[in-house]
């Protein structure tokens, strides 16, 4: 994998060559977006504002942090990836507005809202997507998470990738909507395939939970919450006797009992029971959204799962890509 250096106006300056490791992380706004690059400390060549990026992918960022250490001789740059800088600029309801409203084909709403932000970094396709969206993003919710919440309401996904300038010219960082590709039914990973895969199936997690709303004593609005067979959340208890697993959940700020409802739902999905997958591989690079498949053969373990989370680790030659899934930790 070889990254290239450019400078603050995004033009080239060649190889990075000399670096000892990179380490990269990319997904959802739970991800870090951000990577660390380790020199030696000799290696004076980066500086604060340039970029390493990958031609073609979208791994890379922009540096602005650096960490010296005399006593290992290292230089390590930090910097957020195309990613973090999204996560970073926020999508503010238009004035007298409660929300911020959108409606159309998807490249084009990204382009209209991304228009002037961030010194024109991204560049978003103009070719249609085919894909129309009507949506209404969250309050002040970063560009990340409103463009990958919008798109995957339509079964899309978020591709960024960098494309070279030619003679004398910038960079730029490319985005479009791309419908979701399920790897699922044509490709399962396992240690058949030689990939090195963690399968979690947690099953002491909680059914039912007792949501705590607004007010006092006997006055207090109580809301039961339970988990269905299927994995559903509703008002009608499945689990009983010593299958069933009960927690209180405390939002006495809850603004309604519809308020109170959708987030006790919010806080029982991540109590509840789950399955997760972690894989490392060497020669597959799959894009955020995508979903895949794993099967562990000893327990028939099986999971299938979008993309949520990459971390990519580069030392000399060697490169590896681990992809985590939506419902990990």
């Amino acid at each position: 994998m070889d990254f290239i250096i450019a400078d603050a106006n995004r033009m080239e300056e060649g190889f990075l060559n000399s670096f000892e490791t990179i380490d990269l992380e990319i997904g959802d706004t739970d991800a870090s977006n951000d990577f660390e690059l380790t020199l030696a400390l000799s290696d004076a060549f980066l500086d604060y504002s340039k970029y390493i990026f990958v031609p073609g992918t979208e791994y890379g960022g922009i540096i602005e942090d650096l960490k010296t250490s005399t006593s290992s001789n290292s230089a390590l740059w930090y910097g957020n990836t195309w990613r973090g800088l999204l996560d970073q600029i926020i999508i503010e309801p238009p004035s007298g507005s409660a929300y911020k409203t959108v409606s159309g084909e998807a490249n084009t709403v990204m382009r209209t809202m991304l228009s002037g932000k961030l010194s024109n970094l991204f560049e978003v396709e103009t070719k249609s997507s085919g894909i129309t969206v009507s949506y209404q993003f969250n309050r002040y919710a970063s560009y990340l998470d409103g463009f990958m919440s919008m798109l995957a309401q339509y079964n899309a996904r978020l591709e960024i990738w960098v494309e070279q300038g030619g003679a004398n010219e910038a960079f730029a960082v490319k985005l479009k909507a791309v419908p979701v590709t399920d790897y699922s039914e044509e490709i399962e990973y396992s240690q058949d395939n030689k990939v090195n895969l963690t399968i979690r199936d947690y099953r002491r997690g909680i059914n039912h939970l007792i949501c705590l709303g607004k007010g006092e004593l006997t006055e207090r609005q109580v809301l039961h919450l339970y988990v269905a067979k299927n994995g559903t959340i509703g008002t009608t208890k499945y689990y009983t006797g010593l299958a069933e697993r009960t927690a209180v959940y405390d939002y006495s700020s809850a603004e309604d009992s519809a308020a109170l409802k959708t987030y006790g739902i919010k806080r029982l999905q991540e109590l509840m029971n789950y399955k997760k997958l972690e894989m490392s591989v060497q020669d597959l690079d799959l894009a955020i959204g995508d979903i895949i498949a794993g099967r562990e053969r000893k327990t028939g373990t099986y999971l299938s799962k979008p993309i949520i989370r990459k971390i990519i680790k580069a030392e000399g030659s060697k490169t590896s890509i681990e992809y985590k899934v939506e419902g990990e930790d």
